[in-house]
C-alpha cells in the first residue's frame, strides 16, 4: 500500500512541477529478521550472560562471523546498521578471557565517544567479570599504569595506538605479549590519506606484537561497502574473510533522486 508522501513522489516524477526533477523512484520492501540457536560451543557464563540481556539466538551472519573467528581466520563484518556487529567481536574476546583470562584484547574505534558507547556496551555483557577500559588522551595519568598492567580489554583509536602504545612498547610489553584479538571498528572510516596513515599503523602494531610472541586475529566492522574484504585486507595486510549477507529485520524504506 503507498503511503501519501509516495503519492506525492510519483506525481512529481510524473512532471508535475518543474519538469524532469525526478531521475529515480525505488521502494525497497521491509525484511523480516532470520534467526538461528546458540552455537553448542560457547561458554555457559557466555549464554548465561546473552541470557540476561535477553538474547537467546543469533543471525545467521552473526554465527557465521563467529564460526569464522574459531576456525582463526580474520574476519570483515558489513551488514546494516543495528544488524548486531558487535557482539560478533564481543563474544569470542569474552569467551577467550573467560578460558584464558592472562588473555588480551584491542578494541580501536574512530572517535572516543564510540569507545566509551562499547564500553558501555561490554560492562552490560561481561559485569565484572572481565576488566576493560578506554586509553585514550583523556584517561588520567594515575590509571594508565593499572591499564597497561591489569586492563583485559583495552578500548582506543589510531592515534592513541600511534602515539601512546606503539611509542612505549615496552611499558605495554605484558599486554602485547598476550595480545590475541585485534578489532577496528567503522574500518570503512579508514580511507584516502586517513586510511593510509592507518594502514601503517596496523602493520606497525602487528610487526611490535610479533616482537613479544604474539599473532592476533584481526576483525573489522564496516557499514556496508562494496569491497569489505579486499579493505580490510590492505588496512591489515592480511588475507580477511567477508560477512556480508545481513539477516536482520528491515523497515520499508523508499528511495527518491
Amino acid at each position: 500500500m503507498k503511503s501519501g508522501f509516495e503519492e506525492v513522489l510519483e506525481e512529481i516524477a510524473a512532471g508535475w512541477g518543474e519538469a524532469g526533477r525526478m531521475t529515480h523512484l525505488e521502494v525497497i520492501p521491509a525484511r523480516t529478521a532470520s534467526y538461528v540457536g546458540m552455537p553448542e560451543h560457547l561458554h555457559p557464563r557466555l549464554v548465561d550472560a546473552l541470557d540476561r540481556m535477553g538474547v537467546s539466538r543469533l543471525y545467521p551472519h552473526q554465527a557465521r562471523a563467529l564460526d569464522l573467528v574459531k576456525e582463526g581466520r580474520h574476519v570483515v563484518i558489513s551488514t546494516g546498521t543495528a544488524s548486531g556487529k558487535s557482539l560478533c567481536y564481543h563474544l569470542p574476546v569474552y569467551e577467550e578471557i573467560l578460558r584464558s583470562p592472562s588473555s588480551r584484547a584491542l578494541y580501536l574505534f574512530p572517535t572516543k565517544a564510540l569507545a566509551q558507547d562499547q564500553l558501555r556496551s561490554l560492562k552490560e555483557l561481561q559485569g565484572s567479570e572481565v576488566r576493560s577500559a578506554t586509553y585514550d588522551g583523556d584517561t588520567p595519568t594515575e590509571l594508565r599504569g593499572w591499564i597497561r598492567r591489569e586492563a583485559q580489554i583495552v578500548l582506543s583509536n589510531p592515534d592513541m595506538l600511534h602515539f601512546g602504545i606503539l611509542t612505549n612498547h615496552r611499558l605495554w610489553g605484558g599486554f602485547l605479549s598476550h595480545l590475541r584479538y585485534v578489532v577496528v571498528d567503522e574500518a570503512h572510516v579508514a580511507r584516502g590519506v586517513f586510511g593510509s596513515h592507518v594502514a601503517q599503523v596496523l602493520r606497525r602494531l602487528r610487526r611490535i606484537a610479533a616482537l613479544y610472541g604474539s599473532h592476533p586475529q584481526f576483525f573489522f566492522t564496516s557499514a556496508t561497502i562494496a569491497n569489505p574484504g579486499q579493505h580490510a585486507g590492505r588496512l591489515a595486510g592480511l588475507g580477511v574473510d567477508a560477512v556480508e549477507d545481513d539477516y536482520s529485520p528491515r523497515g520499508r524504506k523508499v528511495f527518491a533522486l
